[in-house]
């Protein structure tokens, strides 16, 4: 059996599973059936804790490689097979996994702005119930409690975003020409002219995959009393998932996520204030982002550009930003 031909390794909540969707059309590809297998995230069976809500993202690893190679056996003949885990490229171990294994394959890496994606990453387990933490800013300075804590990638708003560490070390052990660096914008903006990049970096005919699925938006429950007790009582079920069946847990988990998404509101906005307050965690790895890749990167530096005119160019009350379970990153 084989081992996937490409990977695309990055990064979470920057539009991977809209890709690996929108690559399965074409006739020379081979997109994995399960999305995100996250096979080179361990040496082995995945850690039995973490945060909350992780058990059940650990169970969905496809750990063993009798399984990992069974996603591919469907391929046609001459397919080149692909998979789709967004945190190869933030764990480096994983990125050194990748080299021992499949040492030419090529590697897709889709980056967002730093700040945006963190924030669509913490509203995310916010709107699940998981995020303890109803501040997006209190919540980005956990980051280094809860990765020595053993919390899985999802939780770590702040490192997953500094791709200039992340893309140096990946260029120490594959040579540039088999990394193709995206733009998020460029995927929802340009979807015709991206895929073709994407096609051609991978040799395949190009001009034949023009669309990206549209992504679901998840709302955003106020906060309040009925928030804080239902997020409590699904952070105790996941909890307590560690040590029940799947099936069991499972569905009252889905009961809960369900009621906490019901009459949601649409994502609150990244204020300019808020934002001020997490760009300087970010601005000396963007620097570093354009020194590894020739690119540019110093609008990640400033406001956020939206067709309706600059976002959080102002003080909150005046004009705002618009833009929120582990298992679904992209």
């Amino acid at each position: 059996m084989p081992f996937p031909d490409f990977l695309v390794i990055g990064v979470p909540k920057a539009g991977t599973t809209a890709l690996h969707a929108a690559l399965r059309p074409h006739p020379a590809l081979y997109m994995s059936p399960v999305k995100e297998p996250k096979y080179f995230l361990t040496d082995g069976p995945p850690p039995a804790r973490g945060g909350p809500g992780d058990a059940a993202t650990y169970r969905e690893h496809v750990w063993r490689r009798e399984d990992y190679e069974a996603l591919f056996a469907g391929a046609p003949p001459g397919a080149l097979c692909g998979e789709s885990t967004p945190f190869y490229l933030y764990d480096l171990n994983a990125q050194r996994r990748i080299h021992d294994i499949i040492p030419r394959a090529r590697l897709i890496a889709i980056l967002r702005d730093p700040v945006e994606r963190a924030h669509s990453n913490w509203t995310h387990l916010w709107s699940a119930g998981l995020e303890p933490i109803g501040d997006v800013v209190r919540a980005c300075g956990e980051d280094e409690r809860r990765k020595a804590a053993g919390w899985a990638h999802f939780w770590h708003y702040l490192s997953q975003g500094r791709y200039g560490e992340q893309l140096a070390h990946l260029y120490t052990l594959f040579p540039r020409e088999q990394v193709l660096v995206l733009r998020y914008r460029d995927l929802l903006h340009d979807p015709a002219r991206t895929l073709d990049r994407v096609c051609g970096f991978l040799g395949v005919e190009q001009g034949l995959l023009t669309q990206i699925p549209r992504e679901n938006v998840t709302a955003q429950p106020e906060q309040g009393r009925r928030h804080q007790v239902l997020s409590m009582a699904l952070r105790a079920l996941a909890r307590a998932g560690h040590h029940l069946p799947e099936r069991l847990a499972r569905a009252p988990i889905e009961r809960i996520e369900g009621i906490l998404q019901h009459q949601g509101a649409p994502r609150r906005p990244l204020t300019w204030e808020q934002r001020q307050r997490l760009l300087p965690h970010f601005a000396e790895d963007i620097a570093l982002l354009g020194q590894v890749t020739g690119e540019d990167f110093s609008d990640w530096l400033g406001p956020r550009e939206r067709s309706g005119g600059m976002v959080g160019s102002r003080p909150p009350g005046q004009r705002q930003a618009r833009n929120g379970r582990p298992g679904r990153t992209a």
